[in-house]
């Protein structure tokens, strides 16, 4: 039996959790993608990454080639993955008038990052399958079938639309905003470590990036480690939200169809917790 099995085995046991939480990471600048890693890895908790093409501190985008062994390596681990459209497309509003549904989109990345643009149903949905597609290619492993929308915004036309075509949307609980992305000068990252520990419950779904440019101080790995620890120590632990008693039966019943990955290369097995 080979390492990535191994360890992919230990991440996604669901015997050992009876009283889970569910990390998920957005993608982001990627600064900090690195010592994230690391940490869960330490310590064996397996999370469910949101990914969208995004700008970022070195190479190509988020899903692009420069990343490509990271999100393999975080294949081989068992972590889930779920799209987060692929030009991090923010909706704006919905659009009235004749014909289709349609939407006023803002992407923040890719070619039209910064414009204003109206959205068919089925442009967003190609959007949402754009980076799904691109996660099995990298990963190997089959997404699921979730997503979520850049900062949380929806409406009730879109998470209709989004179901269409075979995608339920995935927010957080308010104690699970982990508040990585608000400035350090306002909160510490003392600050928002205790507020997390003291307010967190069994069931709630956190929410963190993989690196915000608005921050200053970053907020992982300093925060992610001792939250990791501490909420262990309550007795709690970590499941991907295949497991979500909210999503589970979605997952199951409605799994994505996509272009078949080629078998993903990994220059070197994952490492050993």
């Amino acid at each position: 039996m080979g390492p990535a099995l191994v360890l992919a085995q230990t991440l996604t046991e669901p015997a050992a959790c009876s009283r889970p939480v569910y990390l998920t990471f957005d993608t982001g600048h990627m600064g900090t993608a690195p010592l994230i890693a690391q940490v869960l890895q330490r310590h064996k908790v397996p999370v469910t990454f949101f990914a969208a093409h995004e700008k970022t501190q070195q190479g190509d985008g988020s899903l692009g080639e420069h990343w490509a062994d990271w999100w393999r390596a975080r294949g081989a681990e068992g972590h889930a993955f779920a799209s987060h459209t692929w030009d991090h497309a923010h909706w704006r509003a919905d659009l009235d008038g004749p014909g289709d549904v349609r939407f006023r989109i803002r992407p923040s990345a890719g070619q039209q990052a910064g414009q204003n643009l109206q959205w068919s149903a089925p442009q967003y949905c190609d959007n949402l399958r754009q980076a799904a597609n691109r996660l099995q290619a990298l990963t190997g492993q089959t997404p699921l079938p979730l997503f979520r929308a850049p900062g949380g915004k929806t409406s009730a036309r879109l998470l209709q639309a989004a179901r269409q075509c075979g995608y339920a949307h995935v927010g957080w609980a308010d104690a699970g905003f982990l508040g990585d992305e608000l400035p350090s000068e306002r909160y510490s990252n003392a600050h928002l470590l205790h507020k997390a520990l003291q307010n967190i419950r069994p069931g709630d779904i956190l929410m963190a990036h993989l690196g915000i440019w608005s921050r200053q101080d970053p907020w992982a790995p300093a925060v992610l480690e001792p939250l990791i620890v501490g909420l262990k120590a309550r007795g709690l632990c970590f499941a991907t939200l295949r497991e979500h008693p909210q999503y589970r039966d979605w997952v199951r019943q409605h799994p994505l169809q996509l272009a078949q990955p080629n078998p993903p290369h990994v220059t070197q097995p994952a490492l050993r917790p």
